[in-house]
């Protein structure tokens, strides 16, 4: 695991950061969203730009202001890194960043909105914490900055956006509060190599196929049909149980915002994942998205099912075999057809920075999520928002994912993949539990959706959405 530092950082950000740490142990933690953050005053309009809008022109008030963003060690935020000397050079502002593991990501930033240390500018939002930290007060809405002429760059074009990621990612009751950056959708990543060795003339179009066709046909001689990332965690409760109960017709509440993990099409996803258990390595609990990337790119697994931003493995020659043998598809369709994955981040502005630094973490997040950067951002690693990059054919024919990527977004994507409400990251631990559990055959399926059930509705109950105190947005 990288050690998390921040670049051009030194001892006073670990000190600040221990202060929030006492700060949050002396407060019990609670159900409900903290109250909002006490947000500096509005900034004020910036000067009056003569002339055409620039970038440079935009940032004159803020030469040398030095901005802190979260990244994650993904290629996403590698991307960003390589791009950064650009904007830094036209700006002359300072980017900073932190890469931290994603499971702590969350809990870093909340403590720094909680204890006011303002360590955090550029705020890296989860699609599951957008109405957490929305909700909270900890980030701004952006209308104060693209409403703004003298910082809205005239071509930011929000409606370039693919408008699944828009609304998931960066909107919470009607409010944009981040720009769409790093977005995902699953798609089924295979080796056409192994396929075509078994016979096989394309990947499989259903779950069922995989599972009663592929999966035979392809666990054999210590190599496995398939993986599913299941370790306990998000990644448990996401990528593994929410990704098997959507295809098969269930979901994670009904249409009265009553807990649905006992219904037919929810028990059947799960039932099926048990199956198909039998086609996966035996120690399936215990991998994350590395193992599961490892197992396809070095041969060991025939296909998975991962996030569009880890193609950068596969089609490298250092960290894949498989260079020559990668396949990609729509993630397999269920009895109610395609239910990808839907996963990503958004970027937002700190309520707790000063004015002057929510100006420049502006100008940084609409230059890095625009049209005009979209193309060297994929180039670079990265999986961009917008739609005009996938447009071009140069780049559909460097980067074949493309198609199943716009498909899914497009054609099957699901904003409520998982909700994204202020309870979404107690749910998950119940889930990731409970989940880990059903598939270790510690708790049957039935009996471990009954808990789960019961433990949702006490949550949500708790919080008010069954009084009317919250309205049931997901």
């Amino acid at each position: 695991m990288q050690t998390s530092r921040f670049h051009r950082i030194g001892a006073l950000v670990s000190l600040l950061l221990i202060f929030a740490v006492v700060l949050a142990a002396c407060s019990p933690q609670a159900a409900q969203p903290a109250a909002p953050a006490q947000q500096p005053a509005a900034p004020a309009a910036a000067p009056a730009m003569e002339g055409e809008w620039t970038l440079a022109k935009a940032a004159e008030p803020y030469k040398g202001v030095s901005i802190n963003c979260v990244f994650l060690d993904r290629p996403g935020y590698r991307a960003a890194i390589e791009l950064l000397p650009e904007f830094e050079s036209i700006t002359g502002i300072d980017v900073n960043w932190e890469i931290m593991p994603y499971e702590n990501s969350r809990e870093k930033q909340v403590l720094d909105f909680t204890g006011m240390t303002g360590n955090y500018d550029c705020i890296l939002i989860d699609v599951v914490w957008i109405g957490e930290f929305a909700a909270s007060g900890w980030v701004v809405p952006l209308d104060r900055f693209y409403n703004d002429p003298a910082l809205a760059d005239p071509e930011l074009n929000l409606e370039g956006f693919f408008p699944i990621l828009l609304e998931s990612f960066g909107t919470w009751d009607n409010v944009i509060y981040g720009l769409p950056f790093d977005n995902y959708s699953g798609v089924l990543f295979y080796n056409r190599c192994m396929l075509e060795e078994a016979g096989f003339d394309g990947p499989p179009k259903t779950w069922m196929e995989l599972k009663d066709v592929y999966g035979p046909a392809l666990t054999k001689d210590g190599k496995y049909a398939f993986a599913l990332q299941s370790r306990r965690g998000e990644t448990q409760s996401a990528d593994s149980f929410m990704r098997m109960i959507w295809p098969f017709g269930g979901s994670l509440l009904d249409e009265n915002f009553e807990p649905n993990l006992t219904s037919e099409g929810s028990l059947a996803g799960l039932n099926f994942r048990q199956d198909l258990m039998k086609y996966m390595p035996p120690d399936i609990v215990e991998w994350d998205h590395d193992e599961t990337v490892q197992g396809l790119a070095q041969g060991n697994v025939a296909m998975i099912t991962e996030w569009s931003a880890f193609n950068a493995y596969f089609t490298n020659p250092e960290t894949s075999r498989i260079v020559d043998c990668i396949g990609y598809a729509v993630e397999p369709a269920g009895p109610v057809g395609p239910r990808p994955a839907l996963g990503g981040f958004s970027l937002g502005v700190s309520a707790n920075s000063s004015p002057e630094k929510q100006a420049a973490t502006w100008l940084f997040i609409q230059w890095i999520t625009s049209e005009a950067k979209a193309k060297d951002y994929i180039r670079a690693g990265g999986v961009s928002g917008r739609m005009s990059a996938y447009e071009d054919p140069e780049l559909q024919a460097q980067y074949p994912y493309f198609e199943p990527l716009v498909i899914s977004w497009k054609e099957y994507g699901n904003p409520i993949f998982r909700p994204r409400f202020p309870e979404w990251p107690a749910i998950s631990e119940l889930i990731a539990q409970t989940g880990t559990e059903m598939m270790l055959g510690s708790i049957s399926v039935e009996d471990g959706a009954r808990l789960l059930n019961e433990q949702i509705r006490q949550i949500l109950d708790q919080a008010g959405y069954y009084s009317g105190q919250r309205p049931k947005l997901q």
